[in-house]
């Protein structure tokens, strides 16, 4: 992305964190937090990442569905926000960041790869140790 999309991009994230957590709060249950957002070089387009406080998969993708639906009515309340900082609105489209799910998923493979060395006695010295000769 250019210095100017990654601006606006920015500037889009903090002003629909912002509609999200005010105007449509009470719709989104459980919380939805904007985690980040990218636009096209045209800024026609806007790809916002979500966050959803959760358990279960379902629910997470049943608050993707109701933002869906919301895009229309949270796009109107956007527009007006920034209606002076742009020329046109973008198109807004919705997706569920899995960045810490993911994250979790890896450490406990790590986890699990490292627990399997240690049992079969493979598990390399750790860099303390060899720094320390």
């Amino acid at each position: 992305m250019s210095i100017r999309t990654e601006r606006v991009a920015s500037l889009f994230q903090r002003e629909i964190a912002g509609i999200l957590s005010s105007e449509f709060a009470d719709l989104l249950h459980p919380m939805v937090t904007v985690t980040g957002v990218r636009v096209t070089n045209d800024l026609s387009i806007a790809y916002i990442y979500v966050s959803v406080m959760g358990d279960s998969v379902a629910q997470k993708n049943g608050v993707l569905a109701k933002l869906k639906d919301l895009t229309p009515k949270i796009r109107k309340v956007f527009a007006s926000a920034i209606r002076h900082q742009v020329k046109s609105i973008p198109e807004l489209r919705f997706f569920l960041d899995e960045t810490l799910e993911n994250a979790n998923k890896m450490d406990a493979l790590f986890g699990k790869i490292e627990e399997e060395r240690q049992r079969l006695g493979l598990s390399e010295p750790s860099s303390s140790e060899t720094d320390s000769d």
